[in-house]
């Protein structure tokens, strides 16, 4: 593995020790009597300690948040991917990262050594979209989605070796998995086709719950949605969030569906949308994040990133809240600076109480804000091309980033100054607004409309041959229809089949 380290940051490698167990616990030799004076006093002592130490904890995360923020440089390099790496996660412990990547591949890597501990074929057979590892499993469990519309299961053997079996299936590709916070049974999946599905691994059938519509004055005439994006709230987890192909974020309760199991109906409980994008239809939702306190954050393509607060809602049915109460809504913060054009992106908080707001671009960088203020404070380099996820550890100031190049970038506190920055940011902000503009007023010539054609047809026959090496075990599902969406980006060329995918 190749490594990017230069010195150690101030504080951060005692962190590192204490979070790969190197350092050793405390021990207590004494003993407390049985005088009451003696435990009166070892108890005052005790309190006055603990309000030290209070204070001690005011202050390291004052320091956390303030300092090493802005000493976040490049840790190392993960290595071993053949394509792009679309999708990665650090377990509950924060000691092994899982990747997936356009060339079908599952790789577990211990990121602080930068060294590899697992890799296996997903049984995919398209690219790799989504990969999470089950909690409470020994991170033996690990549950991936895919360009080819499966949501599949790999069980880590005692030996090394994975076995994976197909879960259930989309039509169309699935962007996003979610998993119940603390349940080793308990996923959701959302694809292009707007179906969500529910699973629990205890069972050998997916549950489907709805598909997500549109929403028109005219609920007969309403249009499946395309869906990118699906979280669940931390603090809440009978409460998830969709986005896809509108401007809508939608929360719903899965208690709903809980007691009604033959319902099918698409009915969120709350809704969230920036007042200046009701009235515009070109715009869509590629990654959410819910932050511990359910705040709601939304990233938009070719748009802005938005944070919402829980109150500022538009209802189950946004298009019926009169104009007066929209307007007193609070509109939410509003996060600028990067680019979200060519590929679906992530969203993330980072920071022990989720301070800050993290991002991609199209222009290779990686962007943190605060999140009160929106102030940027770091700007990164990130990849050759596109930055697509950015993964906080789970503990520890330390980010994992991937995109376009079929590396892993782990970043941490590890520069010995305060890093500015970079004098050009302006320019580069400046060009991300530009680019943003410039794309809403694309007018399609004959070759680019050509292009897309091919692509249809690339698509198209793709689909026949997954479905012809599938037809032994589809029989008891319904009848499959190719998904037709326009996805791919238009500029790029042809090319191979190992291409990195842009969605």
């Amino acid at each position: 593995m190749e490594t990017g380290s230069r010195g150690s940051g101030f504080g951060f490698a005692e962190i590192f020790r204490r979070e790969m167990g190197l350092s050793r616990p405390p021990t207590f030799a004494r003993r407390i009597s049985a005088s009451e004076a003696y435990i009166f006093w070892g108890c005052y002592a005790y309190i006055f300690v603990l309000d030290k130490i209070a204070c001690l904890g005011v202050l390291l995360l004052w320091f956390w948040v303030q300092v090493l923020v802005k000493q976040i440089d490049l840790y190392g390099k993960l290595n071993g991917h053949e394509g792009c790496v679309n999708t990665i996660q650090f377990n509950s412990a924060g000691d092994l990262l899982v990747s997936g990547s356009d060339d079908q591949e599952v790789k577990i890597w211990n990121w602080a050594t930068k060294t590899l501990e697992l890799s296996y074929p997903s049984g995919h057979l398209d690219n790799i979209f989504q990969v999470k590892i089950m909690p409470f499993t020994n991170d033996r469990k690990i549950v991936t989605s895919a360009a080819d519309g499966q949501v599949r299961l790999g069980q880590v053997k005692e030996n090394g070796e994975a076995e994976t079996k197909r879960l259930g299936k989309h039509q169309g590709r699935i962007h996003n998995l979610a998993v119940e916070p603390g349940s080793p049974y308990i996923l959701y999946s959302c694809g292009e086709d707007g179906l969500v599905q529910h699973f629990d691994l205890r069972s050998n059938s997916a549950r489907k719950l709805f598909s997500c519509s549109s929403f028109t004055e005219n609920k007969q005439s309403s249009g499946s949605i395309r869906l990118n994006a699906l979280v669940i709230d931390p603090r809440n987890p009978n409460y998830f969030a969709l986005g896809g192909s509108d401007k809508y974020a939608r929360v719903y309760d899965i208690r709903k569906y809980q007691r009604d199991s033959s319902s099918n109906l698409d009915k969120p409980v709350n809704t969230f949308c920036p007042h200046h994008l009701i009235e515009t239809h070109d715009v869509h939702i590629t990654s959410l994040a819910f932050s511990n306190t359910s705040e709601l954050l939304v990233s938009y393509d070719d748009e802005l990133i938005y944070l919402f607060q829980k109150n500022t809602g538009m209802g189950p049915s946004p298009l019926s809240i009169p104009r007066e109460d929209l307007q007193k809504l609070e509109e939410p913060q509003a996060y600028v600076g990067h680019r979200n054009s060519r590929t679906v992106k992530g969203v993330s908080f980072f920071g022990p109480h989720d301070e800050y707001v993290m991002s991609g671009s199209d222009c290779g960088h990686i962007f943190i804000w605060k999140k009160k203020g929106a102030e940027l404070v770091r700007l990164m380099v990130g990849d050759r091309g596109i930055v697509n996820q950015v993964e906080p550890h789970p503990n520890m100031p330390v980010i994992a980033t991937s995109g376009i190049e079929k590396n892993i970038k782990v970043w941490a506190p590890v520069s010995s100054d305060v890093v500015p920055l970079p004098h050009n940011v302006q320019e580069i902000m400046e060009s991300n607004k530009r680019g943003r503009e410039d794309n809403s007023h694309v007018t399609l010539t004959p070759d680019m409309i050509m292009h897309v054609l091919r692509l249809h047809r690339r698509q198209a026959l793709s689909y026949i041959e997954r479905r012809y090496n599938r037809a032994d075990d589809d029989s008891d599902d319904e009848r499959e229809e190719p998904y037709s969406g326009i996805s791919e980006d238009a500029s790029s060329d042809e090319g191979s089949a190992n291409e990195c995918n842009i969605s």
